[in-house]
């Protein structure tokens, strides 16, 4: 049996998120050989988020906080969650979401779903919609604005 100890992990960063959104994360599902699904435990600093606002076309998302109290936007309601506390999102605009540390200590979230390829996700605040593939060079962003019509730029 593969396993990990979550117990005092080393959370990466990426330098690159900006300021409000920078929460550190470990992903075991690679080490642990996860193919279908994956799970990302994350540690949100006072005032950061995991991300934008969104919500998924095709995956479920589950969330369970782990350690402090997270807030978290879903399009009912904007609630506090504590240790222990589980949250499901179904794939689609009524599963939207944003987990935020409001508190003045780090929290610590786990997240899981399945992993499907490729992956559409919507953030309404912003009115974008992303596309993730397996390749991130044909991964993209785009507002929603930018859509053309079906046979732009086709010809016989």
């Amino acid at each position: 049996m593969k396993r990990i100890d979550l117990s005092d992990p080393t959370f990466e960063y990426d330098e690159t998120d900006p300021a409000g959104f920078r929460a550190g994360m470990v992903r075991p599902g690679p080490q642990l050989g996860a193919q279908a699904t994956g799970a990302t435990l994350y540690e949100l600093p006072p005032g950061e988020a995991l991300c934008p606002y969104h919500y998924e076309l095709a995956e479920e998302e589950w969330l369970l906080v782990v350690a402090g109290r997270v807030t978290v936007r879903t399009p009912d309601e904007t609630a506090e969650l504590g240790p222990m506390e589980l949250a499901f999102f179904p794939p689609a605009p009524e599963g939207a979401h944003q987990v935020l540390n409001e508190s003045s200590e780090p929290v610590r979230v786990l997240m899981w779903s399945q992993v499907v390829y490729p992956a559409v996700t919507v953030y309404p605040d912003s009115d974008k919609i992303g596309v993730y593939t397996r390749s991130r060079a044909d991964n993209v962003m785009v507002k929603r604005s930018s859509s053309v019509p079906y046979y732009t730029g086709e010809s016989r």
